[in-house]
Formats: structure tokens, C-alpha cells, sequence
């Protein structure tokens, strides 16, 4: 993150999983029209090809570990907290690789005093330091606890900065590569690596460094890079930035003051790092498959930017403030002692301005593609299936035993590289319907860069699968697909599939699949209305089909197409399932990200056809439904259902636990692995459970309502 640069041009018998939050993030957002992001000039060459096929084996160690990787220093502590805190929290332990040197013009700006004289190398050196004092906290230590301060080798011969921090058994390394973020020439930099065929970029030199010389990089060094770090720590968990922000129109001073790239909701530099991330993490992948090796198994998230300003906030004062006070000691102090000569933080960032900043940045946590954790379905013989997405592939887990909770080594379904989440449908016969976003390009340096919406479907209920199938996408040109949403799909009582997914234009399009495998095309569902991704789809009890998704001010609302009035003002992830008798139509929970969620109940709600919407509204803990407090307070996806005990919500608490509400009991889970991503919602003959990812890229099940709440995986 840089404010201050100016950036470059129906189910199987009696178990279910219901429906629930649709992830419609926060209220607001950009409008938009496109030009780089990671665009690209004519093609000259294409990067690993997509492949599909499935039977790969994959590696399965059940370690955790966490890698993340920014484009400058802060991009992690602004867009990825609260979620890499909270995994920091549980022990995983962090490497956090920086891209650029994050010098900028070499001025670190104090708030009332004069400029100082530009010296790159010690404002990122000032910067490096900011990221040491925020770990150190960020562990429970004093803010200017020493770190273990030298070089790493990387491919071709190339050396990076390594600093270590060590407490109770938790780990922090943060590797600093140090290419240049802008320049006197301002094509020198990530964007252009990016786009260019032929050019090569120096690495600074910070101050007070163990590494004492630079190195060059271009496009292809910097994946190679970028890859062996991968293969080095192997991690389990992956985040990084957003390779394709929302299309954003604005005028040229509102661009400049906004830090944003022509066209589109983020910094250049966020992109291009983004594009590079994604790229390496898809080579990574195919060259152990080309290896003969295991697929890597790590579960990938990828963060929205300066999005974040655009539209409504979606993080409760409480976890606000945990956000905002990381962010003070980074910032630092030019009072404070902090034993390096060249800076004690980047002074423009600290105190209070993370929270003054009109920008708004740090007041919401947005996933580009917002997902409700595993696709759970029951199988014939009364096992459940879960169905995820781990290595860039879709993978299937199957439980052991009826009941247990417990599941066997993950079987690769192939379709890769995908995105992270995956949609879901059951078919009226039991049969699986499975639908991603694949990357059917990212090449840069002139290559192509693609997505579609892709399809898997089952031959049988609990069985085998047939090959892969692309669906296209609603958009015209690679630059505009690349912008589309999560796929989400709801069975209607006809047999008929119901397919959505956000557009490049922030409205909902759809395909329908007939009774008999017949696919429409694809259309808009208009109405002129801007929504966020994380959609919901579901059936009511006189077979409509509803899709919510949290606009900026209200949540939209189609019933059989055709625009409803809107819903009240929610900010984020909205849920919703259908009065007494009614089906989800999904073998699923789903769940936007961040603050204003809404979920449903049993009961109707005035306005939404045969609903109960729960939701929050922005930057507000309590969950709402109907205008009443459901007693559910948290922040991030909600999911929802309804048994005979009630309404049963699935969540996170203040503090980013799994908790889950049944009629008047709550439960918080307290065991077991770390849960990355949303969970989903099942209901079994014995009670709800919720089923998710952990940081060791594995399912865990909790059964809350059996008495002591354990947590298998």
C-alpha cells in the first residue's frame, strides 16, 4: 500500500448443507472500465496451459505454514489482517516476502515538519524496520525486539534480505527483494516488468542491509524467484494480492488523489506483484506435475485493495481497532530509539493516521473471490463428501466412516489452475455439479491473459466425474472477464440449474442448465443496480428463485430474474433460506467477506418473497434480521438454516473463532487447527455441524451440539 505515489498508466435424504451467507462484501463500490490491471501488448508468447485432467497425487503433510506475498512493505498489515493475525495467533508460523523496496520517492514524511532530503535507501530501510516493530508486536513482544538480521539465496545466483523473529515456538521471517517501485523513468517498475518483452529492472539497496549488492530481474527471473521460494518452505496457505481489481472510472484528480492505476480499483504495483504471485504460483504447480512430483497442497486467498475504499466498511470497532493498532508501530515514531539509523517506521503511517485517513483502507478486509468454505454433500451410503479447492485444483475428500468426521487424503478432480472457491449444485437425481473460475491464461510479457467459468459433473451420485467443461464467461474480451465473481448455483424443483455470477459491469449475470443438460446462454439479470461478489441462491417454498447481493446501500434482490425491491441496508456477505418448507436448493453454506452479513432463518421477511434475511450492516458486529438483533455478534461470512430447534448460524466471533448459534444455544469452537476461509453449514440427524479448511490445508468437522463441541480433521 502507498498513498502517497502516483500509480502507473434438492438434497439427498435427511443430511444437508443449506444455503446460507451469500457473499455480497460491504455496501459501495467502483464503477469502472478497463485498460492495464495486468493487460497485456500482443501476444509473443503463453504461459503454462491449463490442465484439467484429474488423478495427480498430492502432497499432504499436515504441517501449517504461511507464505504471503506484498508488493511494499504494509500491503500485508492494510489488506491481509485481520486473517494473517489471527493464523499468527494460532501458531502458524509466517515467511512474508516483499516485492518492491517500497522507496518511493525517498522521503519519509512527519506530519508538521518540513520535507526531509529524498534518500531511497533509507526510507526503505525505515520501512523495513516499521515491518520488524509490527511482528514483534504482532508476537507479543516489545516493539523493538532485535531481529536476526541476513541474506537468503534465491535462483540465478540472486540474494535477498532475511529477517527472523522467534517466540514460544511462533515464527516470523520477512524477505525483502527490493525491486524498484517507481523511478525518475516511471515505466521502470512492476507494472512494466509485467507487460514489457524485453526489459530488465535493478534491485535498491536499502541502508543498513546485509545485502550489499544488486541484482537484475526480469519477467521470467522474478516468477523463478517468486517459485522457489515456493518449493522452499512448501507453505500450506497462500495469500496475496488481487491480479484483477474491479474496472474504475474515475476523473484523473480523483484518480491521482485516490493512488489508483488508470481504470481500475488498485495500485499498479498491487497488480503486477498480484499477476507475478498467481503466475508463479501456477508454474510452481505445473512443474511438479511435469516432475512426476505431488501437486503441492496449499489453499490460496488473494486480497482485494484500495477496493476497500469504495465500497461500505465492513470490520466491527473491536476487530478495528486490533487492525488499526498493528499498523501504529509500523508507522513508528521519528522519537523513537529503535537502534537503526535510518528511520524507526514510515512516519506518514503512524499514530492515528490508519484510522484518519480518509481513504479508508484499513477499515475493511475484502477476499477476491469470497467463498463459503467446502462444497459438502452426503453421499449414498450416508458419508459426507467435501469438495475444495487445494493447489489450484478441485479436490474431493471423502469421510471414513458415517459419522466420524474424520476424512481420507485428498483426490485430485483436476480443472486447474483455479480460483480459490468453488460453487456447488446437487442435482434432483443426487448428482454434483461443481463449478470454478479457471485461469485459462496469465502469461504477461505479451501473452495472454484469460478466465472462464468451468464445470464438473458427476455420473452418479457419490461417484466419478466426467471431463471438464467451459462454460465461457457472461463478458466479451479477456480484460472484462477477468473481472467476473464466484460462480453460484441453486437446483430449482424443475430440474433446472440456475447459474450466476458478478460481472465486469458489478451487476449479476446467469446460465440455465435444463432438465436435460442443456445450457442457455448467457444473460444479465439488469436492473442497473452495482453488488458486490460473494452471491446467494436460493429456492423458496413455491419454487422461485431468489439471488441477493449486497449492494451499497441495500441488498438487490431477483426473484425469477426479475429486480425486486430492495432489501434493508447491509454491508457485506448476505444470507438467506426460505420460510417453513422451502429448500436452499444447494448442497451448500455461502458467505461474502468482511462486516455486513445477513442470513436467513425460518420465517418470511417483509419484502423478500418467502426470506428471512439476516445481515449486518456496515462496520457493525450485530447480526440483524428484520431490524432485530439475532444475538450473533462477529464480523465475516454468515451462514444460515433452519431445523427444528430454530434458526442455526454459523459464523465468526470477534476474535475470528467458528462459533454457531441454534435456536437459543451458541457455541464457539476452540480446538483444533486454525480455519482459514468460510465454513459450511450441514445439518445431520444429530444436530448441525459446520465442516472447513485449516491452516494444514486439510477439512476439520465440528459437531458443537454433542456436548464438549471437539473438532476432528
Amino acid at each position: 500500500m502507498d498513498d502517497r505515489s502516483e500509480p502507473r498508466t434438492g438434497l439427498p435424504r435427511r443430511r444437508r448443507v443449506l444455503a446460507a451467507a451469500i457473499g455480497a462484501a460491504a455496501l459501495a463500490g467502483p464503477l469502472a472500465a478497463g485498460l492495464t490491471g495486468c493487460s497485456v501488448p500482443a501476444s509473443r508468447r503463453t504461459g503454462p496451459t491449463a490442465d484439467p485432467a484429474p488423478g495427480m497425487p498430492i502432497a499432504s503433510s499436515r504441517r501449517a505454514q504461511l507464505l504471503q506475498i506484498a508488493a511494499h512493505p504494509d500491503d500485508d498489515l492494510y489488506f491481509m489482517n485481520p486473517d494473517t493475525q489471527r493464523m499468527l495467533d494460532a501458531g502458524v508460523p509466517l515467511v512474508s516476502v516483499y516485492v518492491t523496496a517500497g522507496e518511493h520517492t525517498g522521503k519519509n514524511w512527519i506530519q508538521g515538519m518540513p520535507e526531509t532530503a529524498p534518500d531511497k535507501a533509507a526510507y526503505s530501510s525505515a520501512r523495513h524496520q516499521g515491518l520488524r516493530q509490527a511482528y514483534a508486536t504482532l508476537l507479543g513482544l516489545d516493539v523493538f525486539t532485535p531481529w536476526q538480521k541476513g541474506t537468503t539465496p534465491l535462483s540465478g545466483g540472486r540474494s535477498a534480505e532475511i529477517n527472523t523473529l522467534t517466540h514460544g515456538g511462533r515464527r516470523v521471517e520477512l524477505i525483502f527483494l527490493n525491486l524498484p517501485m517507481h523511478t525518475s523513468r516511471r515505466y521502470m517498475a512492476l507494472p512494466a516488468l509485467w507487460d514489457d518483452r524485453a526489459l530488465e529492472l535493478r534491485t535498491h539497496l536499502s541502508a543498513d542491509s546485509p545485502v550489499d549488492r544488486s541484482d537484475t530481474y526480469d519477467h521470467d527471473q522474478l516468477i523463478e524467484v517468486l517459485v522457489g521460494l515456493l518449493d522452499r518452505y512448501r507453505p500450506t496457505v497462500v495469500q496475496t494480492l488481487d491480479p484483477d481489481p474491479d474496472i474504475q472510472l474515475s476523473d484523473e484528480a480523483t484518480r491521482k488523489r485516490d493512488s489508483e492505476q488508470p481504470g481500475y480499483s488498485d495500485h499498479g504495483d498491487h497488480t503486477a506483484v498480484a499477476c507475478f504471485s498467481w503466475a508463479a504460483l501456477i508454474r510452481w504447480v505445473a512443474g511438479t506435475a511435469r516432475s512426476g512430483g505431488t501437486i503441492p497442497a496449499f489453499v490460496a486467498t488473494a486480497f482485494r485493495g484500495y477496493y476497500n475504499r469504495h465500497w461500505p466498511k465492513n470490520l466491527p470497532p473491536q476487530v478495528l481497532k486490533e487492525k488499526a493498532d498493528n499498523l501504529v508501530p509500523y508507522g513508528g515514531d521519528p522519537s523513537w530509539q529503535c537502534g537503526n539509523p535510518s528511520g524507526c517506521g514510515d512516519y506518514g503511517v503512524g499514530g492515528d493516521r490508519p484510522l484518519t485517513n480518509k481513504k479508508g483502507w484499513v477499515r475493511a478486509t475484502h477476499h477476491r473471490w469470497p467463498g463459503a468454505g467446502p462444497a459438502v454433500v452426503e453421499r449414498p451410503d450416508g458419508r459426507l463428501d467435501a469438495f475444495g479447492v487445494l493447489g489450484l485444483r478441485a479436490v474431493r475428500w471423502r469421510e471414513t466412516e458415517e459419522g466420524s468426521g474424520r476424512w481420507g487424503e485428498p483426490e485430485d478432480l483436476g480443472g486447474g489452475p483455479l480460483a480459490p472457491a468453488l460453487g456447488s449444485a446437487t442435482l434432483l437425481d443426487g448428482r454434483v455439479l461443481l463449478f470454478g473460475v479457471r485461469f485459462a491464461a496469465l502469461a504477461g510479457h505479451g501473452g495472454p491473459n484469460r478466465r472462464e467459468v468451468v464445470l464438473l459433473e458427476q455420473r452418479s451420485p457419490g461417484g466419478p466425474f466426467l471431463a471438464w467443461r467451459g462454460l465461457g464467461s457472461p463478458e466479451r474480451g479477456d480484460d472484462r472477464g477477468r473481472r467476473i465473481g464466484v460462480p453460484v448455483a441453486v437446483t430449482a424443483p424443475d430440474g433446472r440449474v440456475h447459474l450466476f455470477v458478478r460481472d465486469a459491469d458489478k451487476g449479476v449475470s446467469t446460465r440455465v442448465r435444463e432438465a436435460d443438460g442443456a445450457w442457455s446462454a448467457w444473460r444479465a439479470l439488469g436492473g442497473g443496480v452495482e453488488v458486490q461478489d460473494g452471491l446467494n441462491a436460493v429456492v423458496d417454498e413455491a419454487g422461485r428463485v431468489h439471488v441477493l447481493a449486497a449492494g451499497r446501500e441495500s441488498v438487490a434482490h431477483w426473484i425469477d430474474g426479475t429486480l425486486a425491491d430492495p432489501l434493508p441496508l447491509a454491508g457485506d456477505p448476505v444470507a438467506a433460506v426460505p420460510g417453513p418448507g422451502g429448500t436452499s436448493g444447494s448442497p451448500r453454506g455461502t458467505a461474502g467477506t468482511g462486516g455486513a452479513e445477513g442470513t436467513a432463518g425460518t420465517g418470511g421477511a417483509g419484502g423478500s418473497g418467502g426470506l428471512a434475511v439476516y445481515y449486518r450492516a456496515p462496520a457493525a458486529k450485530e447480526l440483524l434480521s428484520g431490524g432485530r438483533n439475532a444475538s450473533f455478534d462477529g464480523y465475516g461470512p454468515v451462514a444460515a438454516a433452519a431445523d427444528a430447534h430454530g434458526t442455526v448460524l454459523l459464523g465468526r466471533d470477534l476474535r475470528g473463532r467458528i462459533q454457531l448459534r441454534r435456536g437459543d444455544r451458541l457455541w464457539t469452537r476452540t480446538q483444533g487447527t486454525a480455519a482459514v476461509q468460510a465454513a459450511a453449514l450441514c445439518l445431520v440427524p444429530g444436530g448441525p455441524l459446520a465442516v472447513g479448511l485449516g491452516a494444514d490445508a486439510h477439512p476439520w468437522v465440528w459437531r458443537p451440539a454433542d456436548g464438549s463441541g471437539p473438532s476432528h480433521s
